[in-house]
Formats: structure tokens, sequence, C-alpha cells
């Protein structure tokens, strides 16, 4: 099931529910789906496409609920939090901590890499072997410290 028939069903299910917090973020998911599937560019909606799609999403409400809390307006934060949550249950599983560590020591060894110098070459590795499977900026700080 696609990503896009997966938003229809629980939007449905979500309406019934009366679940105000999941139809924002399901919404949006839909929006952001029909924006892209309209941009002009005439290239398929893959799964990579996809995810890339809700990262984005999470990345900005993320960004507009760290403003909002150090703003001091909570109530707004609050909705950006809810949403995130939201729009991560249609994300995969991303690789954290010693598991992602474990997987850029690999690529480490693979690129050759054994200084700071290397980390672009380690980067672009990194970015195209685990694109959608983890956070840029946790890839980045690990190989910072991995090659530092």
């Amino acid at each position: 099931m696609s990503l896009e028939e997966k938003i229809a069903k629980d939007l449905v299910a979500a309406m019934k529910a009366k679940d105000d917090v999941a139809l924002r973020g399901i919404r949006a998911i839909k929006t952001a789906i029909q924006l892209l599937k309209t941009d002009g560019s005439g290239q398929e909606i893959t799964e990579a496409r996809e995810v890339q799609l809700l990262q984005k999403l999470v990345k900005t409400r993320q960004e507009s609920f760290e403003i909002f809390s150090k703003n001091g307006r909570n109530e707004l934060a609050a909705k950006e939090q809810e949403e995130i949550d939201v729009i991560k249950k249609y994300l995969p599983a991303m690789l954290e901590g010693a598991e992602l560590e474990a997987v850029l020591r690999k690529i480490i060894t693979d690129t050759g890499a054994t200084s700071a110098k290397d980390m672009g070459r380690v980067m672009g590795a990194a970015n195209a072997q685990l694109a959608g499977k983890a956070e840029g900026r946790a890839i980045s700080e690990i190989v910072k410290k991995l090659l530092g």
C-alpha cells in the first residue's frame, strides 16, 4: 500500500474518531503529497521521495517547535509537537546510536577515510546509503567524532 493510500484510509478513520490532532497531521501529509504530484517535475513518487517528504515535514515542524518554545508560545509549540508525532508514525524506523555508528564505521573503512579531510567523501557515501534511514545531523556528528 502506498503512502497516499494509507493516508487516505487513516484520514477517514481520524474523521470518524473525531481526532483533531491526527486530522491536522494527516491533512498536512496529504497536502504535501498533492503538491509533490503536481510540482511539474514529472518524477514518479517513489518510496524514497515519500520518506524525504515526510522528513521535510518533520524538520519544518521541529524548527517551528523550537522557535515557539524559545518565544514562550507553548500552546503553538504543543500543536507542532503533536503534528510531529503523527507524521513520524509514517516514517520508517530510524537508525540511531550504536547501530548508526557501526554502519558509519563500515562506510569509513570502505571509503578509506583516515582524517577529517575525508569527511566530504564519507558524508557523500553515508548520505547515499542511509537516505531516509538516519537524520543527516546525526550522521554528521558521528562522522566528525569518528574522524576527529
